[in-house]
């Protein structure tokens, strides 16, 4: 399998995962999700979002959106950690 690096997929990828941020985010406050379970699932977010981030290949543009979801994810995840 390849890794189609187009500006489409970036963003695509973008989405997909401000997606999950987002129900993330909905689910914490519903506390239909385990504290537990959802600091987990936003280190493994917040480890993602670094890699891309970290991409050499990656516009500045994109990175900057990057970069901002991935701030997102690491103020949830703060709030997390104060309860």
């Amino acid at each position: 399998m390849t890794t189609d690096n187009r500006p489409d997929d970036r963003e695509q990828k973008l989405e997909n995962l401000e997606a999950a941020v987002d129900h993330l985010h909905k689910s914490i406050e519903s506390q239909s999700i385990a504290a537990g379970a959802a600091k987990g699932i936003l280190f493994s977010l917040i480890e993602t979002l670094g890699a891309l981030i970290g991409d050499p290949d990656l516009p500045e543009h994109a990175r900057s959106g990057f970069e901002a979801l991935r701030d997102k994810a690491s103020e949830l995840r703060r709030g997390l950690d104060r309860h």
